[in-house]
């Protein structure tokens, strides 16, 4: 057994990390499912999105051929709809509420005819917001991750000057650093970036990190506002012996090298064990099985009942030939010259309902052995706590409170993930959307709502 890279060929890797969910293949196509939606009044599918997309409306104009004018829909409620319309949790929001379901058919592919209009609209560069005149005003944000950048975006097209301070030498955060490569590509994200900061009126200084090369102060003395989107991103650690041998390593630092190399480049074991099973557990396990791992197996210490991914997700996991063990948890790493040998997990049930109702796991009195040369912690992320106490901010385990946007600092607002603790893109979509209108209220600056013009209503074909 070893932990090596380049276990594949060339045709191997570009089959393993070709597009997971693939787009229409003509316009007929999504013509067809658009037409399927029924346009619901209550519209079931725009309330269970973060964002508010209203959802039969963009449909709709796919169906007149007003591709143009779904893409400025689908924008005006969330500006990275061309991402989400890829990496979103549809199966539990949109879709899982389309009325559909009710009568046991499969719900309309909301995701799939967002992707349509919305990369239509990136490929072709249309211009579907334009930016009002400069109102003098400069604000700062801290990270170019989708809370970041949407909270730019909303500004900018309101005429705010905006500088974007992101530590990466890359934007789009998460998107472009901790999602599955099967799912969107460094070019897609790289696209998206540009897309966003085509508005004018976004600068982003690459590798400028808050409490490194900047400072909070720094940002409060030269800045009208200050937005902080710097997300979460310290692995959660399992705290039991043998973590330190060689060949264990967290699913943040794994998926980051898998983002930012070529494929071949990023080493698998032949037996490989991952840690906990949510979105990121699954996105490790999938990668290192495409990888070439022989052997992949996910130890999550609850029952399928429990489990915080979707069933979609599972299902990719188990069609890539994944092995999972309900009820265990990691004991300890075994090794042998300082390098994983295997896992001993205990065996677990379920105790009794704690105060939210949720069961406890608790040791049943069993113990077995995984062999494997490669152990990957999921088990989820940690707020940048020790930076969040540094900067005098009111906070909960490094989560940064909020009220409206606003921190206990005047003039400091935040959103996203270090504010939620880790949720999907899109809630850092709203979260960003949310920060900037909070911050237009504190300069004292109103929001126009955007009437329709005749780009939006005339067909495009």
């Amino acid at each position: 057994m070893s932990i090596r890279s380049n276990r594949l060929t060339a045709a191997e890797y570009a089959h393993n990390f070709s597009d997971v969910h693939p787009p229409f293949e003509s316009r007929e196509a999504a013509l067809v499912e658009a037409e399927r939606c029924l346009r619901c009044y209550d519209a079931p599918c725009t309330k269970s999105c973060p964002t508010s997309i209203d959802i039969p409306k963009f449909i709709k104009q796919i169906t007149t051929d007003n591709v143009k004018g779904s893409a400025h829909t689908i924008f005006q409620s969330n500006i990275m709809g061309a991402g989400c319309s890829r990496v979103c949790p549809v199966e539990k929001l949109c879709e899982g509420s389309c009325v559909y379901n009710l009568m046991h058919e499969d719900p309309i592919a909301i995701a799939k005819l967002q992707r349509y209009s919305t990369e239509m609209a990136m490929e072709k560069n249309w211009k579907l917001f334009t930016r009002k005149p400069s109102a003098g005003r400069r604000v700062a944000i801290v990270g170019a991750g989708p809370a970041g950048l949407s909270c730019a975006h909303v500004l900018a097209r309101e005429g705010v000057d905006v500088t974007i301070f992101e530590k990466e030498a890359k934007g789009g955060g998460l998107m472009t650093y901790g999602i599955a490569a099967y799912k969107v590509t460094p070019q897609f994200c790289q696209d998206e970036v540009d897309y966003i900061l085509s508005i004018g009126g976004i600068d982003i200084r690459y590798g400028q990190e808050l409490g490194n090369n900047i400072t909070l102060a720094q940002l409060k003395d030269e800045y009208d506002a200050v937005f902080l989107g710097f997300g979460v991103g310290l692995a959660r650690q399992l705290n039991i012996p043998g973590e330190e041998l060689n060949g264990v390593v967290d699913a943040i630092s794994f998926i980051y090298h898998l983002r930012t190399n070529e494929l071949a480049a990023t080493a698998v074991g032949d037996r490989v064990i991952v840690v906990g099973l949510g979105m990121t557990a699954i996105d490790a396990a999938t990668q290192a099985k495409r990888l070439g791992a022989k052997e992949v197996t996910i130890v999550y210490r609850r029952t399928q009942d429990e489990m915080p991914c979707t069933q979609v997700e599972l299902d990719l996991a188990l069609l890539d030939g994944c092995h999972i063990e309900w009820l265990a948890a990691p004991k300890e790493v075994l090794g042998t010259d300082g390098t994983v040998t295997g896992l001993v997990c205990h065996r677990m049930k379920l105790g009794e309902p704690d105060a939210s109702g949720r069961r406890s796991p608790v040791p049943a009195g069993e113990e077995f052995t995984i062999g494997a040369d490669m152990v990957i912690k999921a088990a989820g992320q940690m707020p940048f706590e020790g930076l969040v106490a540094g900067l005098d901010l009111q906070h909960v385990s490094g989560k940064v409170n909020v009220s409206s946007s606003a921190t206990n600092i005047e003039g400091v607002f935040a959103g996203g993930d270090c504010v939620n603790g880790g949720r999907e893109v899109v809630d850092a979509v709203q979260a960003g959307k949310d920060g900037a209108a909070a911050i237009m209220g504190y300069l004292g600056l109103s929001v126009e709502t955007r009437k329709a013009t005749r780009a939006d209503i005339q067909p495009i074909f």
